[in-house]
């Protein structure tokens, strides 16, 4: 039988090539550890197994509640500083001495009183909790300094109205501390027990309810009782602390104590010595102090005083009889601070940080050398080349803006206008006449209307017909400009070529050019200016981080030698009001021009000009400024705002000392009362 075989058609497959291919495993023994640079340049992510995962979850969890309980067991310990807390009654009827009455409980610890004027503070420390509480006062009327004082408090505690819960100026009280930034609170009320024991329940229901609108998710605790004050202790020595990134990036102290040294030169300035504990962060001799309300200041000194409320006093035994015991409080301790004082730090002239915060100007820096022949030949060649264009502009009209004007043709070249100066005068004149007419009729109406307001019963005796008349004006000029946004009425006493020869015309908003350089005010030149602020702020960030600042520590009982105070800061501090230090970060003293974005509260109904003078309390800062409002947008040009609209977020402009965000930023207006 013959064999088969196979045809011309038959498929030819590859043979195998087993000898030219490697597999991962003897590619990586040839490679001896060598990798390749795209694998050496990125980060090695491991693929880890389930149990690793949670094992790893696990850990990072028990870090971050031991990081919680270390915060918690140092805040007011012995080697911490006080548990600070500030009471706020949100209505007036609550009794602000009861409340303190209760907590300040001999059983519970050793009380220390103190009383600067109106706000009224005491040390409370309390062995048995390992825990000891500063607490201080303010009123909400007193708007400032409760905002001032929850900037140092660790903990506010609000006391509530059992029927109410807060009143009017509880409420605006509220709005603030919220819009500043809230840190840790607790709720109190006060005066349940007085009510009869049916109403109680429903009492509290409905106070519950009410103020879940603020305060979704928060227990009422009550305060009426001793044991009831003990339980508030408790809950407030236990709470979580919430942060405040404005304030935990600095030092921060609240005066315990201040002694003012007049210098030998002038008797209104000398050494202010403040005594307190440091928070925040470590205190360093060479950075600056910003006194709130008062200024920039540099320190000559820390001292390290024994501490005057210590947790566990010392126990001196007598001789003669061992079981008597005597405790050495603060104001039995005098004599040992002065021997136990010593000098932590002293000042150092090149390492401190200068009080500069303006650059002086140089009337030359813009000045330019005298040309030399070749750029003298350039120049006479380009003047060849471009043909002359000449313009009839306004007086003092730059030859930027000139190339905006435009002439009769619609184009931006030719001749100037044409337009006969006396036809505009006699425009001018003959629109003033009609538009007097209109005035007169108008102010016809409004003294009709000034004049059944006086006899209306809600009038203000306190504001006079003067400053009536002054706002009402003002409230008309907010509603033509939110009729009329893009209109400007011509003056009547100056021609109109002349009170606009200032401003410019743009084809288009979005894309004509401005350079942002030109025509500067003369104060740019004092101010600083940032060549990347974004990368200044984000190295300082991590040096605060990372590197460790020599100094005063957390919790350490000091005092500050502050050098050139005026005596008006130790006078303030004298007659009840707060003193309240926060060291300054590098470039915080120095002036530049700071852009806010802010939105009015939905209260607040007076027109609000710009140019104003306005209370800011921007971050750690509270000064005086006139700023400008404009649009918030993402354009490179931005429409200037005559008045802080009510339904928008404006940016507000102003030249301040530079702070570094993120921080708060709340505006208030001075009214007649003193009151903001």
């Amino acid at each position: 039988m013959a064999a088969h075989r196979s045809g011309p058609l038959k498929q030819q497959n590859k043979a195998h090539k087993g000898g030219r291919h490697r597999g991962r495993g003897s590619a990586q023994r040839d490679g001896k550890g060598r990798l390749a640079l795209k694998t050496l340049s990125k980060k090695v992510r491991k693929d880890l197994s389930k149990v690793d995962q949670r094992h790893r979850a696990s850990q990072l969890r028990k870090q971050k509640k031991e990081a919680v309980l270390a915060e918690k067991r140092q805040l007011g310990s012995k080697d911490g500083p006080p548990h600070q807390v500030l009471v706020v009654p949100l209505h007036n009827r609550i009794s602000l001495p009861e409340a303190f009455r209760l907590l300040q409980d001999r059983d519970t610890g050793t009380v220390h009183l103190n009383a600067w004027g109106s706000t009224h503070s005491f040390m409370l420390l309390c062995p048995r909790l390992k825990h000891r509480w500063f607490f201080t006062s303010a009123r909400p009327g007193d708007l400032h300094t409760v905002l001032d004082m929850a900037k140092v408090a660790d903990t506010i505690l609000f006391l509530l109205d059992p029927l109410e819960g807060w009143d009017s100026t509880g409420d605006y009280c509220l709005s603030c501390l919220f819009a500043q930034g809230l840190p840790t609170y607790t709720l109190a009320v006060q005066g349940v027990s007085g009510l009869p024991l049916k109403k109680q329940t429903d009492v509290r229901k409905r106070l519950s309810k009410a103020v879940e609108k603020r305060f979704p998710d928060d227990k009422l605790l009550l305060l009426d009782t001793q044991q009831e004050a003990g339980m508030l202790l408790r809950q407030l020595a236990n709470q979580k602390q919430r942060h405040l990134a404005f304030r935990d990036r600095h030092t921060y102290l609240f005066a315990h104590a201040a002694d003012f040294v007049p210098s030998e030169e002038n008797n209104l300035l000398g050494t202010l010595k403040i005594s307190g504990y440091v928070r925040g962060q470590a205190l360093n001799v060479n950075s600056l102090l910003h006194i709130i309300g008062h200024g920039d200041f540099q320190m000559k000194q820390i001292d390290a005083p024994m501490d005057p409320f210590p947790l566990n006093p010392r126990v001196i035994k007598f001789p003669k009889d061992p079981g008597m015991a005597m405790e050495i409080c603060a104001t039995d301790a005098v004599l040992d601070m002065e021997e136990d004082l010593k000098v932590l730090m002293k000042a150092d002239p090149e390492r401190q940080e200068s009080l500069q915060t303006e650059v002086i100007p140089d009337p030359m820096d813009g000045e330019q050398t005298w040309p030399t022949e070749e750029e003298l030949s350039e120049a006479n060649d380009l003047l060849k080349e471009t043909s002359k264009v000449v313009k009839k502009v306004p007086k003092g009209t730059s030859s930027y803006q000139a190339e905006w004007i435009l002439d009769e043709d619609g184009e931006s070249g030719g001749e100037g206008d044409e337009y006969d100066d006396v036809e505009r005068e006699d425009f001018m004149e003959e629109e003033s006449q009609d538009e007097g007419s209109e005035k007169e009729e108008e102010e016809e109406c409004e003294t009709v209307t000034i004049g059944e307001s006086v006899h209306d019963d809600l009038y203000d005796e306190k504001v006079g017909e003067e400053a009536e008349g002054k706002m009402l004006e003002k409230y008309t000029q907010e509603r033509l400009e939110e009729m009329f946004p893009d209109e400007v009425d011509t003056p009547r006493d100056v021609a109109a070529r002349i009170r606009f020869q200032k401003y410019r015309g743009l084809k288009s908003f979005r894309t004509s050019p401005w350079d942002p350089k030109e025509n500067l005010p003369q104060d740019y030149a004092r101010i600083f200016q940032f060549q990347n602020f974004i990368n200044t702020r984000r190295r300082i960030f991590k040096e605060i981080e990372e590197k460790e600042v020599e100094g005063a520590e957390v919790g350490w009982y000091v005092t500050l030698h502050v050098s050139e105070v005026p005596v008006s800061v130790v006078e303030h501090f004298k007659r009840g009001a707060p003193l309240i230090a926060f060291s300054l970060l590098p470039h915080e003293q120095k002036m530049s021009v700071l852009n806010m974005v802010v939105s009015r509260h939905p209260g607040n109904t007076e027109p609000v000009k710009a140019k104003e003078e306005l209370i800011f309390h921007c971050g750690v800062r509270r000064f005086r400024a006139s700023p400008l409002f404009s649009q918030h947008t993402a354009a490179d040009k931005h429409k200037f705002q005559r008045f802080l609209t009510a339904d928008l977020a404006l940016v507000v402009t102003v030249y301040a000392p530079i702070t570094f965000p993120p921080a708060s930023v709340l505006l208030f207006k001075q009214n007649s009362n003193d009151l903001a």
